[in-house]
């Protein structure tokens, strides 16, 4: 995604304990730019008003916009500034104009499909969203790798073998991290959002804090509908622009769409093969590795060095291997040369786990690290193996928005360099935990845990 880059909003971070933090106003041009589309998928799931049977939708609870500034604090999305962007939009479609007709827009096309748009302005309440409370990695893992869509994802998988054989055969990407990607991203296709992917990213190009970067977004847009690819009606995505099956974002859809099947458009929401093929393309452009694992789910030694628990802490398997790490049930690993880092996102009390290239290919999809822990799950499920073995820390408090700001401001008071509170916890965060928690003798998992938070009020 953004590398290979699907899509932008709701970002999510790399959690820094039990929590998955929404990431709206935090994000970096690079985050922007690294994601493919958690919006559509994951915003719900994150704020707990998703149904545990089937992936949200673009977010629909009120249509119209609060009228209210955003709470990001940047000055494009102050009340004031979204209602003057507004009353502006007609012209700042028309000054886009002459960059979509360099793409080889038709004045004919850009007439009928934008100059006729309105601004959707409640995108900018769902922009600048931030949930006071958010679901634990194993909330989500349960939501997301459930009995029932594992056995959709069989009956996708069976429906339509022909379309996979051709395509792994082809690019050599595991049918079954398409299959899960298809299932998380939209739950096969039933819910990937009803809003207009040209009014959508027409918005964010004229109104709000991000226009730079959707501007080349919509102008993508506007030479999907060029060239044909996909029919204007079915062009609906959700509210950032992230459209079909497996939630492309425009400039994803331009660098990775193929047409497959040789029907001269490459159809990532009506064509199965088109869309199955896309998906392939893009995982192997962004580094997947044919034959290779995503990752295992192991053990650590006692007295083991959690230091080492840290992507930036990159070993072989044999490596890890002499340090005592194992794999769940006694299985061997399948290629010692290979390169992995090891992650625990749950802290000491969870589960372990060895990532591999795979899963750093995931990662580019979508830099959310418990995506990605999602789809090599469910992907190995849908093949036929094991829930985890190791349990998850359920008795863990989740913390709430106000908590994770306390506990940010405690390590900032204490000297440690994690930036600017904001209540979204990342990797500076987990660094400084992981400090703390080395000076106050615990073991450094960098989980951000109710204890820590009592341990620095107390301390």
């Amino acid at each position: 995604m953004v590398t290979s880059a699907h899509s932008f909003g709701d970002t999510l971070r790399s959690f820094g304990g039990a929590l998955l933090v929404l990431v709206a106003a935090g994000c970096s041009a690079v985050q922007a730019q690294q994601s493919k589309n958690p919006i559509s998928t994951l915003t719900d799931l994150i704020t707990g008003t998703a149904s545990p049977g089937a992936a949200p939708a673009a977010p629909t609870a009120s249509k119209e916009w609060s009228g209210e500034s955003g709470s990001s604090g940047h000055p494009a999305m102050t009340a004031d500034a979204i209602r003057a962007a507004a009353q502006n939009f007609p012209q700042c479609l028309e000054n886009l104009w002459p960059l979509a007709a360099k793409r080889g827009v038709s004045r004919a096309v850009y007439e009928r499909h934008a100059l006729t748009l309105t601004p959707d302005l409640k995108i900018m309440d769902f922009m600048d969203s931030q949930p006071e409370f958010s679901k634990a990695i194993w909330e989500y893992m349960d939501i997301l790798v459930s009995d029932v869509r594992i056995q959709k994802g069989r009956e996708i998988l069976a429906t339509h073998q022909a379309s996979f054989d051709a395509v792994e055969k082809h690019y050599g990407v595991d049918r079954y991290a398409i299959a899960a990607i298809w299932g998380i991203e939209s739950n096969y296709g039933t819910q990937g959002g009803d809003r207009p992917v040209v009014r959508s990213t027409a918005t964010l190009a004229c109104v709000g804090r991000r226009q730079e970067y959707f501007r080349d977004e919509f102008l993508t847009t506007m030479e999907i509908l060029q060239r044909g690819d996909v029919k204007p009606e079915y062009l609906k995505g959700s509210w950032a622009g992230a459209f079909g099956p497996t939630q492309f974002m425009p400039t994803s859809f331009k660098r990775f769409a193929v047409d497959f099947d040789g029907d001269g458009r490459r159809d990532v929401v009506e064509s199965i093969v088109d869309i199955i093929a896309s998906t392939a393309n893009n995982l192997k452009k962004d580094g997947w590795v044919a034959g290779q694992a995503w990752g295992y789910e192991v053990t650590v030694p006692q007295g083991f060095n959690y230091l080492l628990a840290d992507k930036s802490k990159q070993m072989t398997v044999a490596q890890w291997e002499h340090l005592g790490v194992r794999r769940v049930g006694g299985k061997p690993f399948l290629r010692h040369a290979d390169h992995a880092t090891l992650m625990l996102p749950a802290g000491a009390q969870g589960p372990a786990f060895l990532m591999l290239g795979n899963f750093r290919a995931i990662l580019r999809y979508n830099p959310a690290e418990a995506y990605a822990l999602a789809i090599g799950h469910f992907a190995d499920r849908l093949r036929g193996g094991d829930p985890f073995v190791q349990a998850w820390p359920r008795h863990e408090r989740v913390l709430s928005r106000a908590e994770r700001l306390e506990l940010q401001t405690h390590l900032a008071r204490r000297g440690y360099r994690i930036g600017e509170p904001d209540g979204m916890l990342g990797a500076k965060t987990r660094d400084a935990i992981r400090d703390f928690q080395t000076a106050a003798g615990d073991i450094p998992d960098g989980f951000a845990s109710a204890t820590v938070l009592d341990r620095l009020r107390t301390r």
